[in-house]
Order: structure tokens, then C-alpha cells, then sequence
């Protein structure tokens, strides 16, 4: 199906949540970057983001709508809720071990996941119209820059999604992301959360 952008609002979240629930990839706005989206596990589903961004290897973290909503996917410990209730909503992405199983692409055979709780309120009634969830990986090919309109979504990956949600101009970074092993904190990737490592 060819994609199409259309202003984020209540009817296209509700059109790209009946989408996610049949296995559509959908890019939609969110607090740093665009994001490429797809009910994280619907094995054919992400089968379709991974070779819409051309990506092999990188496992894909996920954007939860609460913090009880990542608490479902990942293993929190105290310290993990220490920083979620800290930087939550925002641009922190946790890699804790999971608690549900995955589709093997979607964690590279590992036994953590990467959860994140965004601060955008369309994302959020999105990812709640969806069930809670999305992945949250950037809406680009892999090792290009990332979309900040949807435009750019558009150009750089658009005849491989089913709707892009246009939810303007957005001046984010990508998040930073720590790996969280009972009080450990790890930096993974830097970005606008400074988060101590221990």
C-alpha cells in the first residue's frame, strides 16, 4: 500500500492503531525523533520494519504510553525505577532484562529489551490507542540520519510504510540509552539525558 502523511489527531491515531493491529508499519512523531513503528510482537511485522530500514544486527527498543506499561515488557529494578521516575516521560531508554518473549529480531538474541516512556502527548495517546506499545526505532534507513518531519520520513522511507503521521517539525535528539543490570548503569548512547554511571 502506498503511504500517505496525514496530520496526527485523534482519527489518524485511530486509523495507524487499526493499522499496527493488522501488522502495518506506521511513522508517527514522538519527544526526540520520527519514529518507524510496528506492534513489537507481530514476528511479520517487524520482519517489515527491518527490511524497510535495511537493518541486520541492532535490536529495537520499544516505547511504552506509562511507566506500569514498560514495567509489563521489562525487568525494573529499584535503581531502574530510581531513573525512570526521574527522566519519565523523556529521552532515556532503558535496556533491562525482558519479561515477556520477543521476536527474535527485535532483541538480537538478547535477553534484555530497551523500553522508553516519550514526552509527547500525541505519541502517547497513540502508543495507548495500540495497546501500549510501539517500537521505537528511527524512521530512516539504517546509518542515515534521522526524520524530523515528515517530509523527510517521507522521502527516506516512505514506499516502505503504510501512513506517516505529520506532527511537524520536531528539533530532538535521539535519546541516551543506559543498560540497567540491578543498581549498574551502563551508558550506552549519549544523548540529552546526562545519567551517572554507577
Amino acid at each position: 500500500m502506498p503511504s500517505r502523511i496525514v496530520a496526527i489527531g485523534p482519527g489518524s491515531i485511530a486509523n495507524a492503531a487499526g493499522l499496527v493491529r493488522k501488522g502495518g508499519l506506521v511513522v508517527y512523531p514522538t519527544d526526540t525523533v520520527y519514529g518507524l513503528g510496528c506492534d513489537p510482537f507481530n514476528e511479520a511485522a517487524v520482519r517489515r520494519l527491518f527490511e524497510a530500514k535495511g537493518r541486520e544486527s541492532k535490536a529495537v527498543s520499544v516505547l511504552c504510553a506509562s511507566l506500569a506499561k514498560a514495567a509489563e515488557l521489562a525487568e525494573l529494578s529499584p535503581r531502574a525505577m530510581e531513573l525512570a521516575r526521574a527522566h519519565w516521560p523523556g529521552a532515556l531508554t532503558m535496556v533491562c532484562p525482558a519479561k515477556r518473549e520477543f521476536p527474535g529480531l527485535i532483541t538480537q538474541g538478547s535477553p534484555d529489551v530497551g523500553v522508553r516512556v516519550p514526552s509527547h502527548q500525541d505519541c502517547i495517546e497513540l502508543l495507548t490507542a495500540c495497546g501500549g506499545w510501539l517500537t521505537g526505532t528511527s524512521a530512516n534507513r539504517s546509518g542515515r540520519p534521522s526524520a524530523r518531519d515528515a517530509q523527510e520520513a517521507m522521502r527516506r522511507i516512505g514506499e516502505s510504510v503504510d501512513l506517516i503521521l505529520d506532527g511537524g517539525h520536531l528539533t530532538g535528539a535521539e535519546s541516551t540509552v543506559v543498560r540497567v543490570s540491578g543498581n549498574e548503569v551502563v551508558l550506552l548512547r549519549t544523548g540529552p539525558v546526562g545519567v551517572g554511571q554507577q
